[in-house]
């Protein structure tokens, strides 16, 4: 026997000798137990030891709590103690040592002696005669359920404030009763634990009762704390739970109508597990909570959640056995921010961001509440809330007090869908010259797959961060990934999330709707820096405004968007268009044909670098979805990657079959590419098959074929020349500045001088396409449209726009189709197929959507049968051209509006006059053309318009620097440029 175990035993014999001196006694002869010392105490001769009673339960103090390291050198920690109750822990500790107690020792037969003054009890403190009433079940659960709560919510704050799993916070009771937890040591080491943090046991004890809550002026004012840690105060936790749950109950809509009371039913009836919130409500509601949402989402969202499910509860009581949490989603954020602006200020806070899906993981499972099986005793901890930042450890088993090993109980833990998306900049809303930003986004439960790669979607997410191992291992120092954990997902149903229509701007493009030469207007603002080519910008015009895609019975889709592919001679500014629509479409991806593979226009397989799972990338066509894809030097292609487009152009979708992934994603975009013909120069001898390297099924997918050619014509060069030199001097920036400059100077005069400069600098341009272009570049009644506006024009159109077709244009159609196969057969050149009915009718419905109307009118089918005719008499050998122009001109020319064809007229009697003057007086212009009226007059008889005086009195006449001149009968057109 130890001699720490001698000098017990002597301590107790001389206990009993002194037990009167020593021990005081209650009137009833119990003893006094607790921590404070007692009245009267005896020293032992020297004073160097405390009598302290033998039965004395050891006091947990923090200033003497043990370590394993405590067992040794007792009787020196004995001296140094101050009080009874410091030296009775450490005897009562000593006692339980890892050797145990010997039970049979000498004197073991004392131990079992009766002692009356420790078996006797006061009887005024016994009351085993007084009967109690029984209380009703309903009320006793109603207090054990109050009762439970509270510890609850005590232990819960205790735990949130020590970052302690509630699993490791023993009470002292259950301690000094519990033999099965690893004996002496066991309780040794608890009690030290507890001792070592005896504070937050008595947080928890002081914590507040559940039914007191704060008022809202109350709950506004967070005492210097931050929101993230006042709301995690259980007082104000509860008022925001109260506040909310009335917010749910008592908000209305216009007619008195609960509005959440509403979802929660539909909730219930669809069996979902997600109630949406809308942002506004709450910041009109309770301005409070919603200033608390966007400041700790996280939370917030935790109370919001168990308040939901409590409010669904109450509606359908058995709804925990379908669902067993209901997460609140917010929508309707007020402040959006894009990828490239998230910085350090907005971390764990709620954003709103747009983009577009590029890539997507599969799903996996995610811990949600785990639990652990010990290695050595199989006792099962748990469960611990596993939560985004950190990966839950158990370090010590609270049975054994084992330090491992610890295994995941796989029956028993608790698991949620997990999957990650890589979300892009819009390729619209990237700056000019820049990469486009992403970041991840981490989805939970019900979100899953709600966006697959292409889909332009809304996140509204907690921006957060953790740490990249990979990145710290690369660098070599702490290094943060950040994610969005998304709340809110909202798909685009439209494709019009980079730019907000605001109500002025609704207000502009309806007053330019009423415009009825709108459509004049909207092909003129395209590319105006570029001389002619009205055929190329008309068709470019109608595939931005595109038809309507129709989706019969949801099995057959067939597209809406047009396809234009133009090809022709080099320096025909084929590019500098692409570009344009690349700026001025709402969405757009731009490539080359030399820099796309097969996998860069589609989609490509990689295998993700952290979960080594094979996922999709989306290529150009599917990041373009919903807008336009751009395709330069269409020719370099290799003829493999030029077939994998086949199926995103006609279907508008792409199938992908590789690494054991087998899906379909979508590629609903126009085509719009652009070609050199073979050699590098067309060759009009030859049929247009043999001018590219393309092949009949690529050229079938194409609406609208447009080419391109670079003849030589001294008049039009001139024109075009000066039209080059003009444009170069408006642009330059210190003119640019100068005209400010004057403009900010001399206000309303310098005004009216800037538009008169800039009305003078339209008639001249307008001149130079007037007379040069002669039936290719008519000029219209007015200026152009600005391209902002003409970029909202376009997305306004395509939102709220479906033009419907009649079938009294049917017969038309169908005699002009059978016509274009007989001649194309004749020819031997494009051949005709059923699709070119089908562009036929998207042209029409694109027209009708460039002037806002819900119908297509006749008009609408004129200009998509020349739109179509042109294309196909451009790919002619100029032998054929001739002759189908003149077979075909009552669908070039008739019908068309009567000012435009008297302006096409009398610019190819300008051209006639100019050409004879040029090879009369070569290397000059005159400064101006007289044209006989009589003569003007009779050609316009013959396409059916008799009347011109309204044609003479048009702004298109005089705007165009042409003047009648009654008395000689003749029309003049001024040539002479201001200098």
């Amino acid at each position: 026997m130890s001699n720490a175990h001698n000098r017990k035993r002597q301590a107790e014999a001389h206990s009993d000798d002194e037990s009167e001196a020593g021990v005081p006694a209650t009137p009833g002869g119990g003893m006094i137990f607790g921590s404070s010392p007692p009245p009267t105490a005896s020293r032992r001769a020297g004073g160097s030891r405390l009598q302290l009673p033998p039965s004395s339960p050891p006091a947990f103090l923090g200033d003497y709590g043990l370590d394993d390291e405590d067992d040794g050198d007792l009787p020196g920690r004995l001296e140094e103690a101050e009080d009874l109750e410091a030296e009775g822990e450490l005897l009562a500790l000593d006692d339980e040592d890892d050797e145990g107690e010997d039970l049979f020792g000498p004197g073991m037969d004392r131990d079992y002696q009766r002692n009356d003054a420790l078996d006797t009890y006061d009887p005024a403190m016994l009351d085993d005669g007084t009967e109690y009433g029984a209380m009703d079940p309903a009320d006793r659960a109603r207090v054990e359920a109050r009762l439970r709560r509270r510890d609850g919510e005590a232990a819960a704050a205790a735990a949130a404030a020590s970052r302690i799993p509630l699993a490791f916070m023993q009470d002292a009771d259950a301690d000094d009763d519990d033999d099965d937890g690893g004996g002496a040591w066991g309780r040794r080491k608890r009690g030290a634990y507890q001792s070592k943090h005896a504070h937050l046991l008595a947080a928890a004890a002081a914590a507040p009762d559940t039914e007191r809550v704060l008022t809202l002026d109350e709950l506004r004012d967070t005492r210097g704390m931050s929101v993230a840690a006042w709301v995690s105060e259980s007082a104000p936790r509860q008022t925001i739970g109260r506040e909310f749950r009335r917010f749910l109950l008592s908000y209305t809509d216009d007619h008195g109508a609960s509005v959440y009371g509403e979802r929660i039913r539909q909730l219930g009836a669809a069996n979902g597990e997600s109630l949406e919130v809308a942002y506004a409500h709450l910041a009109r509601a309770r301005p409070v909570l919603a200033f608390f949402l966007a400041n700790a989402p996280r939370e917030m969202l935790a109370i919001m959640d168990d308040v939901a499910m409590d409010a669904v509860l109450a509606m359908f009581p058995g709804y925990a056995r379908i669902r067993g949490a209901i997460s609140v989603r917010v929508q309707g954020l007020p402040t959006t921010c894009s990828l490239r602006d998230l910085r350090q200020a907005q971390l764990n806070s709620l954003v709103r961001v747009s983009g577009v899906v590029s890539r997507r993981t599969g799903v996996f499972p995610q811990l949600k509440f785990v639990k652990f099986d010990c290695g050595k005793c199989g006792a099962v901890l748990g469960p611990f809330a596993q939560g985004a930042a950190a990966e839950v450890r158990v370090a010590l088993c609270v049975a054994c007090q084992a330090r491992g090993p610890f295994t995941v109980n796989s029956e028993q833990t608790v698991y949620r869908n997990y999957q990650r998306l890589t979300l892009q900049e819009t390729p619209g809303s990237v700056p000019a010259g820049r990469l486009p930003r992403h970041r991840e986004v981490v989805l939970l439960a019900d979100l899953i797959d709600c966006a697959r790669p292409g889909d332009e979607i809304e996140v509204t997410g907690v921006y957060s961060h953790a740490p990249d191992a990979a990145a710290m291992a690369r660098h070599g120092f702490p290094v943060f990934a950040t994610v969005i954990e998304a709340n809110h997902v909202a798909r685009r149903a439209d494709e019009f999330a980079a730019v907000r229509l605001t109500e002025d701007d609704r207000r502009a493009i309806r007053g330019l709707a009423r415009d009825e030469h709108v459509g004049r207007r909207i092909v003129r603002s395209i590319a105006p820096s570029i001389y002619g080519h009205e055929q190329i910008k008309t068709a470019l015009a109608l595939a931005l405004f595109g038809g309507v895609a129709k989706d019969i019975g949801g099995k057959l889709r067939t597209r809406g968007d047009i396809n234009v592919l133009l090809l022709g001679d080099p320096g025909t500014a084929k590019s500098q268009l692409l570009k344009f629509v690349e700026a001025t479409a709402h969405r757009a991806v731009f490539t080359t044909g030399q820099g796309a593979s097969a996998v860069g226009l589609t989609a490509s397989v990689r295998k993700d670098p952290v979960t080594r799972e094979w996922t999709l990338e989306g290529g150009a066509l599917v990041l373009a979805d919903r807008g336009v894809c751009l395709i330069d030097e269409f020719d370099k292609m290799n003829d493999a990657d030029r077939t994998s487009i086949h199926e995103a152009m006609e279907q508008q979708s792409i199938s992908i079959s590789k690494a054991g992934i087998v899906t379909t994603l979508h590629a609903r975009c126009a085509v719009i590419a652009a070609a050199n013909p073979i050699g590098g120069r067309y060759r009009p001898a030859l049929p247009f098959s043999q001018n590219v390297e393309l092949t009949e099924p690529i050229l079938s997918r194409f609406d609208v074929l447009c080419v391109v050619r670079d003849e030589v014509d001294p008049v039009k060069d001139e024109l075009l020349a000066r039209f080059v030199v003009q444009s170069h001097t408006r642009s330059h920036p210190l003119l640019a500045a100068q005209a400010e400059a004057e403009a900010e100077a001399e206000a309303g005069a310098g005004a009216g001088a800037g538009a008169g400069a800039g009305a003078g600098a339209g008639a001249g341009a307008g001149a130079g396409a007037g007379a040069g272009a002669g039936a290719g570049d008519p000029a219209i009644p007015a200026d152009g449209i600005p391209q902002d506006l003409l970029r909202k024009y376009i997305m306004y159109a395509r939102e709220t726009v479906s033009p419907r077709i009649s079938d009294r244009f049917s017969d038309r159609i169908a005699h002009l189709y059978a016509e274009l196969r007989r001649e194309s057969l004749a020819t031997a050149s494009v051949p005709i197929t059923v699709r070119h009915i089908e562009s036929m009718v998207r042209l029409a419905e694109a027209h009708a959507r460039m002037h806002l109307r819900d119908y297509v009118r006749n008009d609408d089918i004129e200009v998509a049968i020349r739109v179509a005719l042109e294309g196909f008499i451009s790919a002619q050998k100029i032998s054929v051209m001739r002759a189908l122009r003149r077979k075909f001109a009552k669908y070039l020319y008739a019908r068309r509006d009567h000012f435009e064809l008297l302006y096409y007229l009398l610019g190819r009697l300008v051209q006639e006059r100019l050409t004879f003057y040029a090879l009369k007086y070569p290397g000059s212009l005159p400064e101006q053309v007289e044209i006989s009226k009589p003569d003007f007059e009779s050609q316009a008889a013959a396409f059916g318009v008799n009347d011109c005086e309204d044609f003479y009195a048009s702004p298109l006449v005089t705007q165009q620097m042409f003047t009648i001149d009654a008395q000689r009968n003749v029309i003049c057109k001024r040539l002479q440029t201001t200098e």
